[in-house]
């Protein structure tokens, strides 16, 4: 049983893998398959619900008449199931998600009470126990457990069966349940492994992403020494050696005659000159890797949560940057993961006048009152050390939003030489 719980081209100098051609079809692949697992889930608890409902219409109508008006009783039926979905939505407080499940569990004993012929009403009992491993501690639900078979056999014993008619039924009942906590336990248990196996995937996708930076990064510089040290200095030597022979030749005619070819030669040697020093200045200034590319792959590395990202089709930020802004989305999908309980979660980056403006807003549970923990604490630290700020808001929706000075606006002196580490 189970409740739910497009970038521009590059104009870079750098090296285009094939993890580049395929992303966009593997982010594709990974949110189809979420989509339809989310939907196998939702439609999973939506048909428990609707079995609990049809046994519950069912008893009403064949089972004879409950002890209180059938009004009233069907009102208690649907109370009874309002209260499981309210309980296993993940969209409650953990005190009003307590409260709205121990009124599942009295409902459901109400059900069972006040209906002569308890029948397959048994089954809303199982399925209240089954939705409390999602819930509470297992001890709490074995308890619930006990006390469901009590009631069971306290019904039994009120309404005249025979000794071993109720015990008989009451292991029997005991057993179901036990088997549909353990069962409902241990996909709980999946789900939680699941989750934190998704939180590892992500910490290695954003560091695979800066590595790739990084060795990017890294490559060009290489690239741009080699034709500073090499093709540079040569051109220099020869334009300085053209000139000489310039000079060396001036006053005879047949010199002035080769004086035009060296002039000629001279003028390409500068030409090419000024090319390489633009090349190199364009390889050292070269942009980060394409953002929205690095985002997806955040996002394809957690199936659970459905991630909508937005890159601005500009957006003006250097290696440093690209750190902190690939650290930040990562810190807003786990809190989203580990904290909201939430299902949609949208990264919107932009550019607004003088700033770089990164938005993570999720449809989880946001907290009344908002304390950063040890991962929004290391974020805020980061955005700073670079000039920028961090802030986190709940309402309308949980929002957590970085912002940093643009690429060649001006910081806090001093800070932007500093590291970005990995959190």
């Amino acid at each position: 049983m189970t409740f739910g719980t497009p970038g521009g081209p590059r104009e870079s100098v750098g090296l285009v893998t094939m993890e580049d051609q395929w992303a966009p079809a593997q982010v594709l692949s990974e949110m189809s398959g979420r989509s339809r697992r989310r939907r196998w889930e939702e439609f999973s608890g939506i048909a428990i619900l609707g079995l609990c409902f049809g046994v519950g219409v069912l008893m009403l109508a064949v089972g004879g008449d409950p002890y209180i008006p059938s009004w009233l009783w069907a009102g208690l039926l649907i109370g009874c199931l309002s209260a499981v979905v309210l309980a296993a939505s993940g969209r409650l407080s953990t005190s009003w998600q307590n409260a709205a499940y121990a009124a599942a569990v009295l409902s459901s004993w109400a059900l069972l009470l006040t209906m002569p012929d308890q029948g397959m009403l048994v089954v809303i009992l199982v399925v209240v126990a089954a939705v409390g491993s999602y819930l509470i501690p297992i001890p709490m639900v074995l308890g619930v457990i006990g006390l469901n078979c009590a009631v069971v056999l306290g019904h039994m014993v009120a309404h005249g069966a025979a000794p071993v008619e109720y015990l008989a039924t009451t292991v029997f009942y005991m057993i179901i349940h036990l088997a549909s906590m353990f069962s409902t336990y241990a996909l709980y248990r999946e789900i939680v492994f699941r989750s934190e196996l998704e939180q590892k995937n992500l910490e290695l996708e954003a560091a695979g992403v800066l590595l790739e930076d990084s060795a990017a990064t890294a490559e060009r510089l290489r690239i741009s020494r080699e034709l500073h040290d090499a093709m540079g200095h040569q051109l220099t030597v020869l334009n300085l050696e053209l000139e000489a022979a310039k000079h060396r030749s001036a006053g005879s005619r047949s010199a002035q005659d080769a004086s035009a070819h060296i002039d000629r030669a001279a003028g390409v040697a500068k030409q090419l000159l000024a090319d390489v020093r633009a090349t190199v200045g364009e390889l050292r200034e070269t942009g980060p890797g394409d953002l929205q590319t690095h985002l997806e792959r955040l996002a394809a590395a957690v199936p659970s949560l459905e991630i909508q990202v937005d890159v601005a089709p500009v957006v003006a930020v250097d290696d440093q940057q690209t750190a902190a802004l690939v650290r930040a989305a990562q810190e807003i999908i786990t809190n989203a993961v580990k904290h909201s309980q939430a299902q949609q979660l949208s990264l919107t980056l932009g550019q607004a006048g003088p700033e770089v403006v990164l938005t993570g807003s999720n449809d989880g549970l946001a907290p009344k009152t908002i304390t950063l923990g040890h991962g929004l604490t290391g974020l805020r630290e980061r955005v700073e050390l670079l000039g920028g700020q961090l802030r986190v808001s709940s309402s309308p929706q949980f929002t957590i939003q970085v912002r940093l000075p643009a690429a060649g606006q001006s910081a806090a002196p001093g800070l932007r030489d500093e590291p970005a580490g990995a959190q």
